[in-house]
């Protein structure tokens, strides 16, 4: 992981039109090649952060620094695979270059690439409604690394999954992110996701959005189903649901009650 920076947020603020706060002087460092996840209550910000980095909504104050290295190169995977249902799977996955007008004879090979990545060879005919919830997120995921990111922004794409396909996908995902060491914002609400994936969990609270807490994960890779089972893995567990009952005490704990996370906690071996 670099030590130079991806890019900062800096004392941002984000209020609809409805007068809803979403975000109050909130600030975000992110490294090149870090993998960090926003974890927090649903209402707490982490998609408007999201959708700010990557363009798709305006701040009301603050501001977004990109590093002097960054190359503003970036992807979006969404909570819904989203995928095109006339299309077949290659045909998905080619779309971004298709918007951007890339020859179909140079996409070819790319598409192929980002296929492989997601190991989905031999499925590059079949349609979303041949495929299982699991196959058509890593088609989504295809789509986005098509375009070779540099910055992977991941909205809760595993969220909608059984425990096993997720349990999966994250090991797939973090053994792509260790080969190709894009910079990855990932948005989840699973404590263990979170600690599983990461480099930094960065904890947050609604009423107003705001960051709360930053948890480094200072395990090694790769990381395997032991680390899951590991006294460190529970270690940190426990300490991100001590951050997250503390903001749900000061924001009124309707969103997140603190017992509930720590039954989870409490159920690991």
């Amino acid at each position: 992981m670099s030590s130079e920076s991806a890019f900062t947020l800096a004392d941002v603020s984000k209020v609809y039109s409805n007068g809803t706060v979403a975000l109050q002087n909130l600030n975000l460092a992110v490294r090149n090649g870090e993998f960090v996840s926003l974890l927090g209550p649903s209402g707490c910000g982490k998609s408007t952060v999201l959708r700010l980095i990557a363009g798709l909504g305006q701040m009301n104050t603050g501001r977004l620094d990109w590093g002097e290295s960054s190359k503003r190169k970036l992807a979006y995977v969404f909570q819904e695979a989203a995928l095109m249902p006339w299309a077949t799977v290659q045909d998905n996955v080619r779309l971004p270059l298709k918007l951007a007008k890339v020859p179909k004879a140079v996409a070819q090979a790319a598409v192929a690439e980002a296929i492989a990545l997601v190991d989905l060879q031999g499925f590059e005919h079949a349609y979303p409604r041949e495929l299982s919830g699991g196959m058509r997120m890593r088609v989504s995921i295809a789509r986005a690394l098509v375009t070779h990111p540099d910055l992977l922004l991941m909205d809760e794409p595993f969220g909608a999954l059984d425990e096993m396909t997720r349990s999966r996908l994250n090991t797939d995902l973090l053994n792509l992110w260790h080969q190709k060491r894009w910079t990855v914002v990932f948005v989840t609400h699973n404590i263990y996701e979170a600690v599983y994936l990461s480099n930094r969990v960065v904890v947050m609270a609604s009423r107003p959005g705001r960051v709360v807490a930053e948890v480094p994960i200072d395990a090694p890779h790769p990381r395997t189903e032991a680390f899951r089972m590991s006294p460190m893995f529970n270690d940190y567990c426990r300490q991100i649901s001590g951050y997250l009952s503390q903001a749900a005490q000061s924001t009124g704990g309707a969103s997140l009650p603190g017992s509930h996370y720590a039954n989870l906690i409490d159920l690991r071996p």
